[in-house]
């Protein structure tokens, strides 16, 4: 039987590591920002939809959508952060479900979905959050500052643009009392990696999580 644990953190937390960590140790996982990407292609339907919504200057030259523009947009405005989401939810929540009802109709042992909104979701009782019954919820914790220093360094955004958007979603220390495990992220990777295999040799002794 396949065990169904869904991922999230915040922006800055270090989700993307973690996942990666359990690829290695073997989990099928399903990426909710890989399948944004995809269904945002250049010449995706998608692409036109929000193109008309907020505009071409949020394409590139080459037609591909240009993220930072389009968060230019997003992160100042709840609004539009809104109308992005109405636009972009529904086909991506369809997509991961297909995506997770495969792997678990493979039977692999152990399937993440990674969904950066999970949390709001569960809160909210919208989207994959509901569309799908998880086993085990784990939450990449890291102390708000620590997500807008990080963030700053990944996006080369200054301090004002990485609050808004840490800002911009559901606090992190909000999530901690929804999830099921927590994964402190805030010092080394080593310390990580560690609460990773922790959890992962937890998974493999039982027919699901606790």
């Amino acid at each position: 039987m396949t065990q169904l644990i869904g991922l999230s953190g915040g922006i800055g937390s270090g989700k993307t590591s973690v996942r990666q960590m359990l690829e290695e140790l073997g989990a099928q996982t399903i990426c909710a920002d890989q399948v944004v990407h995809e269904l945002q292609a250049a010449g995706a339907p998608m692409l036109d939809v929000l193109a008309e919504e907020f505009g071409p200057e949020i394409l590139a030259s080459d037609g591909s959508l240009n993220r930072k523009a389009l968060g230019d947009v997003v992160f100042r405005d709840a609004k539009a952060r809104a109308r992005l989401g109405a636009i972009v939810h529904p086909p991506v929540v369809a997509e991961i479900a297909r995506r997770t009802r495969s792997a678990m109709e493979s039977q692999v042992p152990v399937a993440v979905v990674d969904i950066p909104l999970l949390f709001e979701g569960i809160q909210n009782q919208t989207g994959s959050a509901i569309a799908l019954q998880y086993d085990a919820l784990v939450l990449v914790w890291v102390p708000a500052e620590t997500q807008i220093q990080r963030t700053v360094k990944r996006d080369s955004c200054t301090v004002e643009e990485a609050e808004r958007r840490v800002a911009a979603q559901m606090p992190i220390d909000d999530k901690r009392p929804l999830a099921t495990h927590i994964i402190d992220n805030s010092g080394p990777l080593s310390k990580t990696a560690e609460q990773v295999q922790s959890l992962w040799e937890q998974w493999s002794r039982q027919e699901a999580p606790s």
